[in-house]
Parts: C-alpha cells; structure tokens; sequence
C-alpha cells in the first residue's frame, strides 16, 4: 500500500517535467520568432541538453522547435502582406537598435531575395523581419513557405543538435531547463522589466519626442504652387519598399532617404520649412524623419494622410525618376 502510494504520487511528477518542458520551449521559441526579444537559441540549445541525458525526447524537441517558428513566421507573413511596412515600425520599436532596423532589413532582402529566408534566423534584427517583408513585397505563400521550412528546419538542427552533441558542457543548464515551467515566470518578469527599463534608458537619453505639426495635402499644394512656394519644400521620405518601376510622386517634392538622413543633413536647406510625406500608416516614417530633423534645428512638418490624401485631392504628380527607384525583389 505504501509503495503503491509512493508510485502514485511520483510518476504524475516525473510526468508533468517534460511536459512543462515542451510547453515552455515552445513559448520561449514563438515569442522570439514574433519579435520579442527573447533568446531562442539558448532554449533550444539547453533543450537540446536535456534531451540527451534528461527526461526530453529529441524527436519532440525538434517538433516543438519547428512548430513554433513556423507559426510565428506565418503569422508575420500573413500580417505582413495585409499591414505593409507599418507592421516592420512595430517590430523595429521592439528592437535594441531600432534605428538601422528597417534599413539593414530590406537592403539585405533586396539583395538576397528569397534565399535570405534560409539564413535570416542566424542574423539578429533580420530574422524576425524577414517574414513580414517578404509579405509585404507580394511575395506568395507557396513561394515563401519552402524557403521558410527549409530556414526552420537549418535553425532548429544547429541550436538543438549543439545542444544535444554537447550535453555533459552544458549539464548545469538542462538540469535548470527542467525547473524552467516555476522559474519561467520570473525570468520573463525580469526579462520585461530590464527590456523597458533598457528603453526608458534611451528615452531619456534622447529627451521627450518633439511636436511634429500636420498640415493638410491642400494646404500645402496652395502655398507649394503659389508665389509663396520659396518657404518650403516637399521631401518624399518613403522607405525602399513603396518603389516600383510606375511609382509616383508629388509633383516637385524630392527624394529623402529616411535611413539615411543624417549624412545628408548638411545639404538640407535650413532657410525653408521641409515639408515631408511617406505612405505609412499615422505618417509613421515622416515622424520619425521630421523629429529627427527638429533634433538639428530644421523647421519640419508632415502631411496629414500622406501621399493619398495628396491624390484624394487631385493635386498634381509625377513619375518618380528612374534613379530615384529601388525596384524590389522578383520572386
């Protein structure tokens, strides 16, 4: 009766330990594949420890591993098609360095391509963007899908099979990764908590964000097109990917780089008020252009609504310039 007693209360426990184990690589591993910044590797890396000695099973591993970075990388994708580069902003915000984010994003996918889908999770501050901007640049699922499995599948067999190959090196680790579903709380409580506190660091660092004004598409056509057009001018500061070979622009506006203004600040004209416009949701990328124009004593505004609301108005457009124009990827 004793022992039976003793059977009785041991083995829900030594049941409940992988159990838990799975639940929490698989949670560690989608929040990374989201954007959060949380480190996969080292749970798959420990994961794959605990498989070799501990009460884990390598096949499920590599099955939750897998799971998980293909529906984190869906769901992206997915949001990515419908929201365009606005969900890209969100994703940089949730960077350490969201000030090359984009940028370094979409020079690499528009040099690589689709093959970059392969080796993105190994490159930090791409392999979360990779998803959403193959998305947003049209590319289809059935298209994208292999390529993804194909990067899942290298990205999970590295880190797991480290893991695995090395167990006795990293023995202290698996032994903690099985009290990982008690701690796993608190260690997200800090991680939160040293993620904010990191980003409030910055914040004050770079002082409170300055009041950018919006002016409506017609109001800045009346002054643009009329004899007081000598006090401003129209920057467009859309991000690589709104450029096709038929994209259009406001008629007279010039091309500004938004990733890149810092080195051209000196050639900005200091005598006018700039006047700048992008295609993203809330004027995203024109705010961040306009503050960032403040910061060095330039007198910056935003169009309301961007450039629609400019073609809601019937004003005038042209043809951007074939220089100006980054075509994206052809998948």
């Amino acid at each position: 009766m004793g022992a039976r007693s003793w059977i009785d209360h041991r083995v829900p426990i030594s049941l409940n330990i992988p159990q838990n184990g799975y639940a929490v690589l698989f949670l560690l591993v989608l929040a990374e594949a989201l954007g959060l910044p949380v480190p996969a590797a080292l749970a798959l890396l420990v994961a794959g420890g605990s498989s070799a000695k501990g009460p884990l099973h390598l096949e499920a591993v590599l099955l939750t591993s897998v799971l998980a970075l293909l529906l984190g990388d869906g769901l992206l994708f997915l949001l990515g098609r419908y929201t365009g580069w606005w969900l890209l902003g969100i994703l940089c915000k949730l960077s350490l360095n969201p000030d090359t984010c984009i940028l370094r994003s979409a020079e690499s996918f528009r040099r690589h391509g689709r093959f970059l889908l392969i080796l993105a999770k190994f490159v930090p501050g791409i392999n979360s963007l990779a998803p959403p901007l193959a998305g947003s640049m049209n590319m289809r699922f059935v298209q994208f899908f292999p390529f993804d499995v194909g990067g899942v599948l290298l990205y999970a067999f590295v880190w797991v099979g480290t893991g695995f190959m090395f167990s006795d090196s990293i023995a202290a680790l698996t032994s903690g990764y099985r009290l990982g579903s008690r701690i796993l709380p608190w260690v997200l409580a800090f991680a939160i908590v040293g993620y904010f506190g990191y980003k409030i660091f910055r914040l004050l660092r770079t002082g409170p964000l300055s009041y950018v004004p919006r002016v409506s598409a017609s109001e800045v056509a009346r002054r643009f097109y009329s004899d007081l057009h000598n006090d401003l001018a129209v920057f467009d500061v859309r991000s690589h990917g709104y450029y096709t070979d038929k994209a259009s622009r406001i008629k007279g506006s010039i091309r500004l780089e938004p990733n890149t203004i810092v080195q051209r600040i000196d050639s900005l004209p200091k005598d006018k008020e700039l006047i700048l416009y992008c295609t993203c949701l809330r004027e995203a990328t024109s705010l961040r252009v306009a503050r960032i124009l403040q910061q060095h004593g330039f007198r910056s505004s935003v169009i309301k609504g961007g450039l629609r609301a400019w073609k809601r108005g019937g004003f005038a457009i042209e043809t951007v310039p074939a220089e100006d124009v980054i075509l994206l990827p052809t998948f």
